[in-house]
């Protein structure tokens, strides 16, 4: 596996478009999969098949129905994972530095042999991307695949995350987002990607592309939502992902 040279910075990230995502979850397991043959301890799993089962996944898809005004109910699958904020509290908090964020692509990782899972990653990360794996007793979280992304012995086109590669419908997309012309970059404007609960201050580098008015899909110069009112917490309903998803669908 090779590194980039510490002079080189770059924000590699995901942008996630909500608007394709089916919610099949072959994101999940792929993750879970190549996590637990290839990268490190194994994730665990506890009781898989019993009552109460237990296990540590670095990604996960959660499906909400929303109720819009004068429309049928809409459902939205909503995946979830590590951000690779720029301003991430889970290193700020961690006391024996094993949570860090790099400096040549600004992935966030963990030194899972400095780390002596107390938790406080866990409490400090706003999105709940955090993980403690019972068996091996520490925490961990989305490595962006960051030992494939640079494996030579891969093929060029499996040089990104299992997740990314895996996705049926294309609503994964993986690249630099500190590059405002690489192919993520320009997606996010052309659809108006979004910061994830932006009022929390971690300038998160993954990007959410919101759901598209369904009149407009494929139609020449169809206009994205009014990202500062959907952004805005202070407008009427919750504030976080949830309340700017009900006024994300308000507008479609």
């Amino acid at each position: 596996m090779t590194t980039l040279p510490a002079s080189t910075s770059r924000k590699l990230g995901l942008v996630i478009d909500l608007d394709t995502c089916v919610g099949c979850h072959a994101c999940v397991i792929s993750c879970k999969g190549w996590n637990t043959e290839h990268y490190g301890a194994p994730l665990s799993d506890r009781d898989a098949y019993g009552a109460q089962p237990e296990g540590t996944f670095l990604n996960r898809v959660h499906s909400f129905e929303v109720t819009r005004k004068d429309a049928p109910p809409m459902v939205v699958h909503f995946p979830r994972s590590c951000l690779h904020c720029d301003d991430a509290p889970c290193v700020t908090v961690c006391p024996t530095g094993a949570s860090y964020k790099r400096v040549e692509d600004g992935i966030v990782l963990v030194n899972e042999d400095a780390c002596i899972g107390c938790g406080l990653c866990a409490w400090a990360c706003p999105y709940g991307a955090r993980e403690m794996d019972a068996d091996a007793g520490v925490m961990k979280k989305c490595t962006l695949c960051v030992d494939r992304i640079y494996n030579e012995n891969l093929p060029e086109v499996d040089r990104e995350p299992a997740c990314v590669r895996t996705c049926p419908a294309g609503a994964r997309h993986f690249g630099d987002l500190g590059d405002p012309q690489s192919a993520v970059s320009q997606l996010v404007a052309e659809r108006g990607g979004m910061d994830l609960m932006p009022e929390q201050g971690t300038a998160p580098v993954n990007k959410y592309l919101p759901p598209r008015p369904r009149d407009q899909l494929g139609a020449a110069g169809a206009q994205a939502p009014d990202l500062a009112a959907l952004c805005d917490p202070s407008t009427d309903g919750a504030s976080g992902f949830l309340g700017w998803l009900d006024r994300a669908l308000e507008r479609l």
